[in-house]
């Protein structure tokens, strides 16, 4: 039997699934293990099962000579090292698709909260401030006719262009190498393009060299004013201070965050502004996701063991 390292408790019946065929251990204690403590817990490990918040650095797999797969309980895995695990031969999986729905929903109520003043006109009846309708009571902006451009046309990325149509709005996205079919009704063009020509911004994009701080000063002034901005996708993509600033001056009409650059910390410029909700990543928040997700990691892992190729490979570890 192999050892199986898990780094928190993980719902549905993934734990009983590893427990019926290897050793299996699972810290219990917080959840934000920084490196350090990952290399302690998953030292003699065979297998380790991550969140994104746990870094999987190179001096944890240094300290982690037995380690033959990481399976990341998440669709990103910009908290790993993944060009160290590939010299080291080691499988890397993360859970796409199961989330995708369940993000995309996610998305689309961010927009419609941040768009129709949701919070803020929920906060003004609770404080007693209600006094009867009124013709300019909590106006927000309407979605028929506009422009919704999103940036990162993978998987999530399409699951909110689906939506779209219901909402009356026009969809513009970033080009991608997946097949359109089915898209036939959405503008492509390059992030320069959707950041001037849309009226609410999504971002679906992956993290890595390329987007971190895709969206800076520059490209959220080009903007149009008055546009919303959502991300779902990762926090360093967006340049938090900023965005701060758009929002101050009046450029934007309000942003939807459900990461941020520095989790769990959030710009404390976001935290008193009306026209910013704010989410504590809760893309995938569903019972049914998150149980899906740590099924899929358990069968990432026994897959890897038992000498197969797991269901969702990031990097291809030594058979």
């Amino acid at each position: 039997m192999a050892e199986v390292a898990v780094t928190a408790p993980l719902p549905g019946p993934a734990l009983d699934n590893l427990r019926a065929c290897h050793e299996v251990r699972v810290h219990s204690g917080a959840t934000m293990l920084e490196a350090e403590e990952v290399a302690e817990w998953a030292a003699d490990a065979d297998a380790l099962v991550t969140l994104l918040a746990n870094p999987v650095t190179s001096s944890v797999m240094e300290r982690c000579p037995s380690l033959r797969v990481i399976a990341n309980c998440a669709a990103g895995f910009d908290n790993i090292d993944c060009a160290e695990a590939q010299r080291r031969g080691i499988w890397v999986t993360n859970t796409p698709d199961v989330l995708t729905e369940t993000t995309a929903d996610l998305t689309w109520a961010l927009i419609l909260t941040v768009t129709r003043r949701v919070i803020e006109a929920d906060a003004f009846l609770r404080a007693g401030d209600f006094k009867g309708w009124e013709l300019d009571l909590m106006v927000g902006a309407g979605l028929q006719g506009r422009t919704l451009g999103i940036i990162g046309f993978g998987r999530i990325g399409r699951a909110v262009a689906k939506r779209a149509p219901a909402f009356g709005m026009r969809v513009m996205a970033t080009p991608s190498s997946q097949s359109t079919e089915g898209f036939e009704n959405v503008t492509f063009g390059d992030v320069e393009t959707l950041v001037a020509s849309c009226d609410v911004l999504s971002l679906h994009c992956p993290l890595n060299d390329r987007t971190r701080g895709l969206l800076g000063e520059e490209r959220l002034r080009r903007m149009r004013r008055g546009a919303f901005l959502i991300n779902t996708a990762r926090g360093p993509v967006l340049d938090e201070a900023a965005l701060v600033r758009a929002l101050e001056d009046g450029h934007l009409g309000g942003v939807g965050l459900d990461v941020f650059a520095q989790e769990p910390e959030v710009h404390p410029g976001l935290l008193c502004r009306k026209d910013a909700v704010l989410l504590p990543h809760i893309g995938s928040a569903t019972r049914e996701a998150r149980s899906e997700m740590a099924e899929l990691a358990a069968r990432n892992v026994l897959a890897v063991l038992a000498g197969e190729v797991p269901p969702s490979v990031v990097i291809q570890g030594r058979q």
